[in-house]
């Protein structure tokens, strides 16, 4: 790191699912077209949302760093000119918005958001996470149940954007 900063290590668990939410949206978008993905987040909006619950400081500080990653595209680029899954991923979102920067930057939001209600609603334990995007691959409609109203309105929000724009 520049100016004699140490870089900070966090344990691996904390940080595994760093490309997860982006792979989810790639599981769903694989999966569903864009309307069947709206109708199912629209029916799941009567749905109950899984408790949060307190993270410990290492995974706050974990999740805060994620979610600076998937916020500044800066950090965003520099993660995936090391890392090939991410960058395919990223391809394939670039594909998903049209090439469109402020989609694409709205897509990494809504994937923070996404990230955010799956570390609190597991308290930051990789394994029940992990488990949670598994069973998500089958049901969907599930998964979107244990978001929070808010990160729900904001794929609701981005489906619309997103079916009214061709794929390239």
């Amino acid at each position: 790191m520049r100016n004699g900063a140490t870089a900070r290590r966090y344990p691996r668990d904390k940080i595994t699912p760093l490309c997860q939410p982006i792979a989810m949206l790639r599981v769903m978008r694989a999966r569903l077209p864009s309307s069947a993905l709206l109708a199912t987040v629209l029916l799941t909006l009567a749905c109950g949302r899984a408790g949060a619950q307190a993270l410990d400081p290492t995974s706050q500080e974990a999740l805060a760093s994620v979610l600076l990653m998937l916020r500044d595209p800066a950090l965003r680029n520099g993660l995936m000119a090391g890392h090939p899954q991410a960058g395919e991923a990223d391809r394939q979102i670039q594909s998903l918005t049209g090439r469109s920067a402020a989609l694409t930057q709205e897509v990494y939001e809504l994937a923070g958001h996404i990230f955010e209600d799956l570390v609190r609603g597991s308290g930051g334990d990789e394994a029940v996470m992990s488990q949670t995007l598994t069973r998500a691959q089958a049901d969907p409609a599930g998964f979107a149940a244990m978001l929070s109203p808010g990160t729900l309105e904001r794929l609701r929000a981005l489906a619309v954007k997103l079916s009214d724009r061709p794929r390239q």
